[in-house]
């Protein structure tokens, strides 16, 4: 399955790096860069916004691109040895990326497939020409767009072996061709390179090799220099031009005169015993010289000419570009394909509507970070952006596998990265910050420099985030991890030198019998440590036994965290730095819930006698209710036909399967909420805290906040008011209180700022908790239940993520509803009617296969009153997020044209002879009618006719021009 078919309805844009890349191509006259995969996706990228994206019907990787030059096609290369011709085709004002065309060679009958397996690729100048050099040895030559073979044309492996002296043929075969060049300066003349190392200049148009250049070592590449004086080839043994001292292949080598003195770049030549897991390029200029040392293996590199001189790297994990024109050749910072995965994703967290005060000074502390890179704008600018300015302002906060948590704006198309927070300097870590295997040394030859911010290997994993919670109006942010941490940061434009300490939580609470298995806590710095300008840690929380937190909820205005564990949850109030509630939620069955991730795989045995043993009971109880109600069943079925004859079917609900206590991690939160609402009777509302966990149990606590002049002095006190537990114990994933007009309570500090409508307090209100079965509705402060919706459904769905949004109306800028959204197991998303609770639509977003990308997916975080986009965000591979929308009036996706580039004054040396006819607008012999139709297709294929052809009078005289 490829990644692309995981795209559904609703799906906008792809942000991030591709996964597993696989070949890369450029396009001077285009200016747009393209990649393709090895799932058989090809994506172009130009100026930033420019983006477009295709994917072969075959699921086969993508070996070549190439770009057929001064057009808006390319050309890709499939391992199953297909070629495909893709265009960028003008509709409504915008381009989009079709294929138009697929080929495959044929040989003789009986030949073996080697003779046509492509192993090489030329577009020729002309833009009208593919050399394809194969396998067997020959080069094949097809005209395109038509992909027509021109057999006439072709270069066996017998003509090249009459034109090499007897004793080179006679000491070795030529194997495979190996590189395909044409001569800069005579279109006519093209190098073939044979992977044994002979090289063969041969003349397209007399159809003869007019040179051969013989060699002993196995050829890499070649590189025919701009001037057309010479050849440039590198070799197996670490050689170009001449044996060089390295033994290690020289994979691709350039000679660029893009200032004086040249460069020359080749990637490879290191030696294997020193320098073996090392991915370098190496360049060089006069006495400078440098290896760039890269974070993976690499895929293919070029350079950029036009305008800023830029070399250009794509690696298996990244794309990184270096600037050539500035001294100490520093690296550009990339507007998109940027690694998300630097380091492994473990959490995401999405807030819209950004204040820009904050969003400012967010920047500001980036830039700080990133004083490093080059200061030349970004060298590829194909395209036009027609995209809309965003309507608002995004943020995507990414938590990773070193405690680092990335800040990138996500209001547009390009993901960008707008600052990286690092916690890892709280706390003592298993790493020595000086142990780098890819440092290198004084002295050192040739001079290594790392580029790329790839980086897998985590320091510890205990520092893994994996919730983030983001106030955008007071600037709070808070962050749990892997090993029980909670960090409490603030926002501070100035460097600071401070010590976090830590307090401790117990959530066992001194329950005896229990011993932790798992990972144990970090260790606290006890030292001030000197924090950078940004978000700045001043409170941490440490649980005990320190497991992974698995919910976590801040409300800045009352100056609380709640956080929640497999044990329990506890209230923080980092104003006072103090303990406000713990909660020990833990059964003392649950011995799962004290291994810790770490022991997680020692239970996948257990956990499977429990789902057997289920199952044995549910067979039993149906076998027994069939052969006891066999008749009754009979008879039911019988009327039930009767009547679906005259009433549409109703939704099928599945029967929901009441859950044992004694199941795994029952105690385990699942979801944290703050609420001011009514608790104690109908006439006073008091603030609270919700929480829901594992086994469907709801706890409900009154929060006592003294008032804003005491709120430093007096402490915050919490008292249990109430507690739900569900008929089935399924898993509660949200919970939310709706106001007396239904409508779900607003975020904190968003009344404040008059971005919210101050809720209802008159009328009655109401707890809907959603648990993985259905959606529950009760009154408060009663808590009786009122309603409920099961998930329709027959296949076992449940619900996996839930999120409040409001839906603004296509139509009228004034109207919107609020509503439910709700993702499943199966990768549908349901939209649920509030305060109705009733089901209406639903729509296919994630392969019910993709069990990560359903894990991963987050819903962004409106506004209720002010904002009109509603999409999400799930990871359709660790490198890639897949954005989707439900709302229909601000959809982000790429909106961008290409046009047709102008050829140059001198394209026209580059049109090779096809038995005596020229190719677009040149003249035709009167008495060659085979030449004259042939011309002819080629103009009507070329997209320059076409783009000249305003109305009939001027496509008239086109004609008339071209048959004169």
């Amino acid at each position: 399955t490829t990644d692309f078919e995981r795209r559904r309805v609703g799906s906008t844009v792809e942000h991030g790096f591709p996964h597993q890349p696989s070949a890369l191509g450029y396009s001077p006259s285009l200016q747009l860069l393209a990649i393709g995969n090895r799932s058989g996706a090809i994506k172009l990228y130009g100026a930033p916004g420019v983006e477009f994206m295709g994917l072969h019907d075959e699921n086969a990787a993508v070996t070549q691109v190439h770009f057929l030059p001064h057009q808006v096609e390319l050309v890709t290369l499939l391992d199953d040895n297909s070629l495909h011709m893709w265009t960028l085709r003008a509709h409504k004002g915008l381009s989009e990326l079709l294929e138009i065309g697929r080929f495959m060679l044929t040989g003789p009958p009986g030949a073996p497939p080697s003779v046509t397996r492509v192993t090489a690729v030329l577009a020729h100048s002309s833009g009208e020409l593919l050399l394809l050099g194969t396998e067997g040895g020959h080069v094949f030559v097809v005209e395109v767009p038509g992909f027509r073979e021109l057999e006439e044309r072709n270069i066996s492996l017998d003509q090249v072996s009459n034109s090499v002296p007897d004793d080179y043929i006679g000491r070795r075969n030529l194997e495979h061709v190996e590189a395909l060049q044409e001569n800069p300066v005579n279109p006519n003349q093209v190098v073939i390179g044979y992977g044994r190392g002979l090289m063969i200049i041969w003349d397209l148009e007399k159809q003869r090799a007019i040179q051969h250049i013989p060699a002993t070592q196995q050829l890499e590449s070649v590189w025919w220099t701009e001037d057309g004086s010479y050849i440039l080839s590198s070799h197996s043994d670490g050689s170009y031009y001449s044996p060089a001292a390295y033994r290690k292949r020289v994979i691709c080598v350039l000679f660029l005169y893009l200032s004086r003195p040249p460069f020359l770049l080749f990637s490879g030549g290191m030696p294997r015993a020193s320098y073996g897991d090392r991915h370098c390029i190496t360049v060089i200029q006069n006495k400078t010289q440098v290896a760039l040392d890269l974070t993976s293996r690499i895929i293919d590199f070029f350079v950029i000419r036009d305008g800023p001189n830029a070399l250009v790297v794509l690696v298996e994990e990244e794309l990184v570009v270096i600037d050539l024109q500035t001294e100490g050749w520093p690296v550009i910072q990339t507007p998109y394909l940027v690694p998300l995965h630097s380091s492994a994703i473990t959490c995401s967290h999405h807030i819209s509507t950004i204040p820009i005060k904050l969003w400012e000074r967010v920047i500001a502390a980036g830039e700080l970070q990133n004083t490093h890179y080059s200061k030349k704008p970004w060298p590829i600018t194909g395209g036009q952006n027609l995209a809309p300015d965003p309507p608002q302002r995004d943020l995507l906060l990414t938590g990773h596998e070193d405690g680092t948590v990335c800040f990138w704006d996500a209001s547009g198309v390009c993901l960008y990265p707008m600052y990286k927070l690092s916690t890892a300097a709280v706390f003592h870590t298993d790493a020595d910050p000086n142990d780098n295997m890819n440092q290198g040394t004084e002295g050192e030859w040739p001079p290594f420099r790392k580029v790329g911010c790839f980086d897998p290997y985590s320091d510890d994993p205990r520092l893994g985030i994996q919730k983030i919670h983001l106030c955008k109006y007071s600037g709070y942010l808070t962050v749990a991890g892997t090993a029980g941490q909670i960090l409490v940061l603030e926002l501070n434009d100035e460097a600071a030198e401070q010590t976090v300490e830590a307090k401790v939580v117990d959530l066992l609470q001194g329950q005896e019998g229990f011993r932790w298995k798992g990972h144990t806590r970090l260790d606290v710095r006890e030292e001030p440590v000197l924090f950078p300008p940004g978000f700045q840690p001043f409170a941490l929380v440490q649980c005990q036994p320190p497991a992974v937190v698995t919910a976590l909820t801040l409300h800045s205005e009352w100056k609380l965290v709640a956080f929640g564990t497999s044990h329990g949850f506890g209230l923080y109030d980092y104003q006072q730095k103090n303990n406000v509630l713990i909660k020990c939620t833990l059964n003392p069955s649950d011995q799962l819930a004290m291994e810790g991730p770490l022991s997680r795989v020692k239970s996948i045995k257990k956990s499977l006698r429990q789902s057997f043993r289920r199952m044995r009971r549910s067979r039993v109880s149906l076998r027994k209710h069939h052969v006891n109600n066999a008749a009754k069943i009979q008879d039911a079925n019988a009327r039930l036909e009767a009547e679906l004859a005259e009433m549409e079917l109703a939704p099928v609900q599945r029967k929901i399967e009441a859950r044992s206590s004694d199941d795994s991690f029952t105690g385990l939160v699942r979801t944290l909420y703050f609420a001011d609402t009514f608790l104690s009777d109908s006439s006073h509302n008091t603030p609270s805290l919700w929480a829901g966990t594992n086994g469907g149990c709801v706890f409900a606590f009154m929060l006592r906040l003294p008032p804003v002049e005491h709120r430093a002095d007096e402490p915050v006190t919490a008292q249990p008011a109430k507690e739900i537990q569900l008929m089935h114990r399924a898993p509660v994933v949200g919970i939310v209180v709706l106001d007396g007009h239904g409508a779900p309570l607003p975020e904190p500090l968003e009344v404040a700022h008059d971005l919210a409508r101050s809720p209802d307090l008159q009328g009655s209100h109401h707890l809907l908790v959603i648990s993985e079965e259905q959606f529950k509705v009760f009154t408060l402060p009663k808590v009786s239940a009122k309603m409920k919706l099961k998930l329709t459904a027959v296949d076992g769905s449940r619900v996996r993520r839930v999120g409040v949004a409001w839906f603004g109306s296509s139509r009228s800028e004034d109207y919107g509803e609020s509503g439910l959204v709700v993702l499943t197991n199966q990768g549908d998303l349901h939209v649920v009617s509030l305060p109705g609770v009733k089901m209406q639509v639903q729509y296919p977003c994630i392969r019910r296969e993709d069990v990560s990308g359903i894990a991963s997916c987050v819903f962004t975080k409106n506004l209720l009153w002010c904002s009109s986009l509603l999409s999400g965000f799930y990871l359709i591979s660790p490198s890639e997020f897949e954005r989707f929308s439900l709302s229909t009036r601000h959809v982000v996706e790429p909106r961008c044209l290409v046009e047709v580039p102008l050829h140059s004054d001198n394209s026209t040396k580059h049109r090779p002879l096809h038995d005596g006819f020229s190719s677009a607008h040149g003249c035709v012999p009167s008495n060659n009618v085979k030449s004259q139709r042939s011309c002819l297709y080629n103009v009507l294929c070329h997209r320059e006719f076409w783009s000249g052809c305003n109305d009939i009078t001027n496509l008239l005289c086109l004609l008339r021009e071209l048959t004169c």
